[in-house]
């Protein structure tokens, strides 16, 4: 039985550390300074995030520091991290 349980946190263990990608271990949020989204118009728009949150599919919520609430596909959207 304790065999069992070994190999069981192992295997866990292996998967968290293989799927953190862009996370860091126990992180579960991105924080982002900027996005850049591109409008159905065709206009590219910087805006400088406040908070945001993605939902299933592809559709990301911006809410950006002038106020403004942005409901974008994310295939349209790129975040950006300054550096600190």
């Amino acid at each position: 039985m304790k065999k069992l349980i070994i190999i069981v946190l192992l295997v866990a263990l292996v998967l968290i550390i293989a799927g953190c990608g862009n996370k860091r271990i126990l992180d579960f949020e991105y924080v982002f300074d900027y996005a850049i989204v591109r409008m159905p118009d065709g206009e590219v728009v910087t805006i400088e995030i406040d908070k945001w949150t993605d939902y299933e599919g592809e559709q990301v919520q911006i809410w950006g520091k002038d106020g403004r609430i942005y409901l974008v596909s994310s295939i349209n959207t790129v975040f950006i991290k300054e550096p600190r």
